[in-house]
């Protein structure tokens, strides 16, 4: 089976996923975001509407597990009432999308001791040298691939710990639920390379076939850009919140931003170029995105005549109408008189998971001799 299977429009609502068809008897499927606000459209395009599809279209007998990744979010200092305020809020926005908790795992990552613990063992068996080249560890020094290795060491002298293991705590996250396909962006996807190394290296280590080797289940919506700087990722980290769009932002707030966003002053009509037309061309992927469609060409056409301003306002007008029902129920689900549903639906994901997980460590560590 291949490493790596892109969820083509399949994953929709009406579809298969394609990965679920080729093994429906022992699928296991996990997935994990951090809790670092109220999701924005880059999230919910490129991962959280991939799981809601998954739920709704894989067989009954497979497992699905989707992780709340606390322990992760603390590589960066966080202020520890605003975490857990951004837990509830994460937790209700998963709720709002379409995550049922009768059908699916939703648990807190710190809850379950078994990862951590699982870390520490795989932590034994993990390559440094592999770790230190991982991309995203050197995208968050901020050393660029071009920098030369004393750069590189001087920027790493400064980081802590845990942002150069966390791919380690996230193999842990996949391996302990005997995880077998992992939707994530590309982004992630040379993580999942790394922790089917680890799974391989432990089963071989300790003589032992424990530890699944899971399949990546790349999104369709390869990354939603920046709406300030089209050649960045949107993301919760930039400076200025015009340049993504929150879950919850009224409509108001989502025509504001639109009409804020970076295009271009290229005369004639509307064209999908990303090279000469960054910014219109990220609006049309998340128009196309929203209309669950990959012919971005097909959908620069049917916009092609429309001036910028109203191309704005139509790309607003999808985005709204489509988070309306998500906004409405977050709203619901996130009202103090339901506080009592979100604690119950996190302690009942805590049990799940916790059984889940403490099956695998126990045969974890009958292996390693612990």
């Amino acid at each position: 089976m291949k490493r790596a299977t892109r969820l083509h429009d399949s994953i929709r609502r009406g579809g298969q996923p394609q990965a679920c068809r080729a093994a429906p008897s022992n699928i296991s499927v996990f997935s994990g975001i951090q809790p670092t606000g109220i999701p924005h459209l880059g999230n919910y395009l490129g991962a959280l509407r991939q799981w809601v599809g998954i739920q709704d279209n894989s067989p009954k007998s497979a497992r699905l597990t989707f992780c709340i990744v606390d322990l992760h979010a603390i590589t960066q200092p966080q202020e520890a009432e605003q975490l857990r305020k951004r837990k509830t809020e994460l937790l209700a926005t998963l709720l709002a999308i379409g995550l049922d908790p009768r059908r699916c795992t939703i648990f807190e990552q710190s809850r379950v001791p078994a990862h951590s613990e699982l870390m520490w063992i795989l932590s034994c068996v993990a390559p440094m040298g592999r770790l230190n080249r991982m991309t995203q560890w050197k995208s968050k020094l901020g050393v660029s691939s071009d920098q030369d290795a004393f750069q590189e060491k001087s920027a790493a002298a400064g980081s802590k710990l845990g942002l150069f293991s966390y791919p380690v705590l996230q193999a842990a996250d996949i391996l302990i639920h005997r995880t077998t396909h992992v939707p994530v962006g590309e982004d992630q996807a040379q993580h999942l390379e790394l922790t089917r190394e680890i799974a391989s290296s432990f089963n071989k280590t300790f003589k032992k076939d424990i530890l699944k080797l899971p399949i990546t289940l790349l999104s369709p919506a390869k990354r939603v850009m920046s709406l300030k700087d089209p050649a960045q990722k949107m993301s919760k980290s930039a400076a200025d919140p015009a340049s993504r769009i929150l879950l919850t932002d009224s409509p108001k707030a989502v025509h504001d931003k639109l009409r804020k966003a970076v295009t271009d002053s290229i005369p004639g009509p509307l064209t999908y170029d990303m090279q000469k037309r960054p910014g219109v061309s990220n609006l049309i992927e998340i128009l196309a995105h929203i209309q669950r469609r990959q012919d971005f060409d097909n959908v620069a056409k049917e916009v092609s005549e429309l001036s910028l301003k109203a191309f704005k306002d139509h790309v607003a007008d999808a985005i709204n109408e489509h988070l309306e029902p998500v906004r409405d129920e977050y709203e619901k689900i996130i009202a103090e008189s339901n506080r009592e549903v979100l604690r119950f639906v996190a302690n009942e994901g805590e049990r799940k998971a916790r059984e889940s997980a403490e099956k695998t460590l126990a045969e974890v560590k009958e292996a390693v001799g612990i």
